[in-house]
């Protein structure tokens, strides 16, 4: 993990984030100073002008904003004081949910940095995606990558011990050498797509959950919505589902959960969302209109043109 920078308002943490495009950012909700405005709400700022918005980590006093946080699709939620325990937890998390790993090979001499930011992947083509390079060390490591491939002679994923660097020298800035040819790199497997077992008296039933349009509150069970207009009942609650489900999932309403991927159109004046290539129309309440501006910025956030 690398430090790229910190901000002490919303002002200087967007222009931060959208300069520097981290993966991961440690957000404190409530600061010591209230009127520099650090908040949930810097979320939905980065959702405007970012294609990939990177992993936040609140970090707060007490878990009063917790369930709010979740909404809008946080990552991960202290409360303070942090512990080395929950710090490491969240990130082995992390190294699943991104697709590569946050830790060098035990081969490559590190020196360790205590960093509240995780530079982008995309920032050091040059480099293998399991492997992540602070900026003081780019330039080595585009030599010695220009190198391996020259000579042909580096392994893809590791790096001898004999052919190890020798360790820098302690008063210099911090840095990672590695030795990796980026032509040859194993790039790791991405996570794969959530499969829903709906279980009922040894009858077992998986369902994608690309395939959700959306879940419906039934009592003390939920009916689940399939793209393809098939209904599946889980005698689970709706409040259940919201826990354990993430992105693209989000509630809008007291008896419905939406795929967004499935929004195809959202009336704020009549209070409704309409699925695409349908005509079902789910209503959102007002409690949930946060949630609701979250999945327009979402939804602006990509390939998008306004007309």
């Amino acid at each position: 993990m690398v430090f790229l920078g910190s901000a002490g308002s919303a002002d200087e943490a967007l222009d931060l984030v959208l300069d520097v495009r981290p993966d991961v950012v440690f957000l404190e909700i409530e600061p010591e100073e209230p009127e520099n405005g650090l908040s949930l709400a810097l979320i939905s700022e980065w959702y405007r002008y970012l294609v990939q918005v990177p992993q936040v980590i609140v970090t707060t006093k007490n878990d009063t904003l917790c369930l709010q946080a979740f909404k809008y699709g946080v990552f991960d939620y202290f409360t303070h004081p942090v512990t080395t325990s929950e710090l490491r937890k969240t990130l082995l998390r992390l190294e699943k949910t991104m697709g590569y790993t946050l830790r060098q090979s035990a081969a490559v001499p590190v020196t360790p940095v205590a960093t509240p930011v995780v530079p982008s992947h995309a920032a050091a083509p040059t480099v293998s995606k399991t492997e992540i390079v602070p900026p003081v060390a780019l330039e080595e490591a585009t030599t010695e990558g220009d190198e391996a491939i020259e000579n042909e002679t580096l392994e893809a994923t590791e790096v001898l011990p004999e052919e190890a660097p020798e360790e820098a020298d302690t008063t210099e800035e911090p840095s990672v050498t590695v030795a990796v040819n980026p032509a040859t790199a194993v790039e790791v497997n991405t996570p794969q797509p959530l499969v829903i077992c709906v279980k009922s008296y040894g009858d077992y039933r998986y369902i994608d959950a690309d395939e959700i349009c959306y879940l419906q509150a039934d009592n003390n069970s939920t009916d689940i919505h399939l793209n393809t207009g098939e209904m599946i009942t889980a005698f689970k609650t709706l409040k259940h589902f919201e826990g354990v489900l993430q992105a693209p999932f989000i509630r809008i309403h007291n008896s419905y959960i939406v795929n967004t991927k499935y929004i195809g159109r959202i009336h704020t004046g009549n209070s409704v969302c309409h699925l695409k290539n349908s005509t079902v129309k789910l209503p959102f309440s007002k409690s949930y209109k946060d949630n609701i501006d979250l999945i327009i910025n979402q939804i602006a956030s990509g390939n998008y043109l306004e007309i």
